[in-house]
């Protein structure tokens, strides 16, 4: 039975609001639901806001400043829990990566009381559930849905927990917005392929092995350039790896990396997990193919290999060597490839993922 039609809201509850992936999600679902006549209350632990929204902000991180240690803490969770409360939303939906089990448990039982969905954005699943089973039904096992980004997530978690409430959503990108996006100019005429994400403590993208592979290619000696764009921990370490050399480009955050995408040969993918990655349906929606590992959560979701882009053996860095060359010298296999990206891109558009989420949701909206 649906929701009967009327107003609703619901809470978005993230980190931040800004530079990543899995914020863009959360962004575009907010935008998505506020063009549907919902109420959405976007709430963000971490004073860090750049992407746009629909509906109220509530920035909890401008507070953190007035409530420090743990009696802090504990205020502001008091401060949640009564937004929450007396906000009487049909739903909260939990965009965080979840790395403190018993602090999850306290916002599963004590701050989170309505219908709540947690999402899990990682093929690395236990930032997101506890390993322990005990604690992870303790989250998660009463929840109104646990919406996972990709079908080997989802395979995943149903491996290691007996949830029932396990859900695939993808992710959704606003192709017109993207496209209309894309048509800016770089600072860059030569041609290039490029990486992009965060420079993370962790290495999870592996620039620096893929300066590598791309060192060792045929790209450099065609006068084929390679840009990164992204921030992060990481990002001085790499750079240093290159000395300046003059065909490797780091761009830093780009607020628009479309028109990046757009006049790129290819995206390369190769990290260590993944998601759903944005970045992949992002540069089909430009008409830009992607050479990626198969075997990590996402890419081959999307990546028909030798149709629509090159699927390497994942982790095999010079079987994906192998196919960023095959892609400048086999010039049919790359024309027929980019030909089929724009298609590949749209099924996953905000109108088509945003529809799945109400309808998980129960809700017809107002016409």
């Amino acid at each position: 039975m649906n929701i009967p039609k009327r107003n609703h809201k619901i809470a978005l509850i993230g980190y931040t609001l800004n530079s990543g992936g899995l914020e863009r999600v959360m962004s575009s679902l907010s935008v998505y639901f506020g063009n549907q006549g919902i109420e959405v209350h976007n709430i963000v632990l971490v004073d860090d806001v750049g992407y746009p929204y629909s509906g109220t902000l509530v920035n909890i991180g401008k507070m953190k400043e007035q409530h420090k240690g743990i009696f802090g803490k504990l205020q502001l969770l008091r401060f949640l829990k009564k937004y929450l409360q007396q906000g009487n939303f049909d739903f909260i939906i939990d965009f965080r990566y979840r790395i403190k089990p018993f602090q999850e448990v306290l916002m599963a039982n004590w701050v989170y009381k309505t219908k709540t969905i947690y999402t899990v954005h990682s093929g690395n699943t236990a930032t997101y559930i506890p390993e322990s089973k005990f604690l992870a039904n303790l989250i998660f096992k009463n929840k109104y849905a646990v919406v996972c980004v990709s079908d080997a997530i989802k395979v995943s978690v149903e491996k290691m927990y007996d949830f029932q409430n396990l859900h695939r959503i993808y992710n959704p990108i606003n192709l017109s917005e993207i496209q209309q996006k894309s048509s800016e100019t770089i600072p860059f005429e030569f041609q290039y392929v490029m990486g992009m994400g965060r420079f993370d403590y962790y290495n999870v993208k592996q620039f620096d092995r893929l300066i590598a592979a791309y060192l060792e290619s045929d790209l450099p000696q065609k006068s084929i350039h390679l840009i990164l764009i992204g921030e992060g921990e990481r990002r001085a370490e790499v750079e240093k790896l290159v000395e300046s050399h003059p065909k490797i480009h780091f761009t830093g955050f780009q607020q628009n990396p479309y028109p990046y995408l757009k006049n790129a040969l290819f995206l390369v993918v190769c990290s260590k997990y993944e998601g759903f990655p944005m970045s992949v349906i992002e540069a089909m929606a430009c008409g830009t193919p992607v050479v990626a590992f198969d075997g990590i959560s996402g890419p081959n979701e999307v990546i028909v290999n030798e149709k629509n882009g090159l699927l390497a053996e994942n982790q095999n860095f010079e079987d994906l060597k192998n196919k960023m060359n095959r892609f400048v010298s086999d010039a049919d296999l790359y024309r027929n490839c980019k030909a089929q990206t724009l298609p590949s891109a749209a099924q996953f558009s905000t109108d088509k993922i945003g529809k799945q989420w109400l309808d998980l949701m129960k809700i017809e909206v107002l016409s």
